[in-house]
């Protein structure tokens, strides 16, 4: 008989480790729960060897992986393959995120931007679909293998200096609500979950270690990781759509349907301007960062072989046309 297994990713820290704490804990949800095994996929072999040791859990499986790996994303297939367990539950959990404006940056970054947030969570769950269905189910509402999906409250509008992480997590949202509809049918249930900021140490690495708190209006709305787990895996078991979590994100949600993008955006730009800070990964290690000096250069010089700047000619100046200034 194949193991019943749970696999979280990004589990060694921030939001995946609060979920990996609390579904050492589940017990009669997702397919024969308790698991025979709990895959937990970070790229700190270290973390979660001891995050295993902590919890004092045997069926804590650490798996070393970097997502936005073809190679290791290979080697998690291959060993699903070899194994043939059903999987009970997907978490998707890994994350990467820049703070600043995206010249700030390089062009790297913003792949390995899309590559986490969302080729990598695409393809888990495309790899894992095989050996989520189950062969003549005996489905009910609290025994359906699940899927939870980590997207965030950035994912309702663009967010200048934030505009990479924003977007991949309305890519996030939008994909994960059609699988809802596309994986109901066959007996697995899809939960989107958007929080607003959490208290993890992602705003610490998303600014390259200048800002270890969230500031601003930001300051006032932060979650609690453990108590964002616990919420979502409830929501998971009541099979919902989509978590928008806490009571602002939830205005915020509100106002992104019924309030024009231009104007949000105005306001934003206002109260929070673009700052220039390093990017950096939702677990361990921080991308390069080219400081703002180093970017001076002449005209059509370049850092890292990206043009910094062209000189236009009158006819090379691009036309607009005139729209609404409104866009819903």
């Amino acid at each position: 008989m194949s193991k019943n297994i749970a696999i979280i990713t990004g589990a060694s820290s921030g939001i995946g480790k609060a979920f990996l704490e609390e579904i050492v804990k589940e017990h009669g949800v997702y397919g024969s729960v308790p698991f025979d095994e709990i895959w937990a996929v970070g790229r700190n072999e270290e973390k979660l060897i001891e995050i295993k040791t902590l919890l004092g859990e045997e069926r804590i499986i650490p798996v070393k992986a970097d997502l936005a790996s073809p190679e290791d994303m290979s080697v998690l297939a291959d060993r699903l393959a070899t194994g043939r367990p059903q999987v009970g539950l997907l978490i998707n959990c890994a994350g990467m995120g820049m703070k600043g404006a995206v010249e700030d940056h390089p062009a790297k970054t913003i792949e390995d931007t899309i590559d986490v947030n969302c080729t990598s969570l695409a393809k888990l769950t495309r790899i894992c679909l095989p050996y989520m269905i189950l062969k003549n189910p005996v489905l009910t509402k609290d025994n359906c293998p699940r899927v939870i999906n980590i997207a965030s409250s950035a994912g309702f509008l663009p967010q200048p200096g934030f505009a990479a992480y924003a977007a991949s997590k309305a890519f996030v949202i939008s994909f994960s609500r059609a699988l809802y509809y596309e994986f109901i049918d066959r007996g697995i249930i899809v939960t989107t979950v958007c929080p607003g900021p959490v208290n993890t140490d992602f705003q610490r690495k998303a600014t390259g270690g200048t800002q270890t708190e969230f500031t601003g209006i930001r300051q006032y709305v932060v979650a609690d990781p453990v108590k964002l787990a616990k919420a979502s895996i409830k929501a998971s078991k009541a099979g919902r759509q989509i978590l928008v979590y806490g009571f602002s994100q939830k205005a915020l949600h509100v106002a992104s349907k019924i309030i024009p993008t231009s104007w949000i955006l105005f306001i934003e730009k206002k109260l929070m301007p673009v700052e220039k800070v390093s990017a950096a990964v939702s677990e361990e290690g921080t991308a390069p960062y080219v400081p703002e000096e180093k970017r001076e250069l002449e005209s059509g010089a370049s850092v890292e072989g990206i043009p910094q700047s062209v000189p236009e000619t009158d006819e090379e100046k691009p036309v607009f046309e005139e729209t609404d200034k409104a866009e819903a």
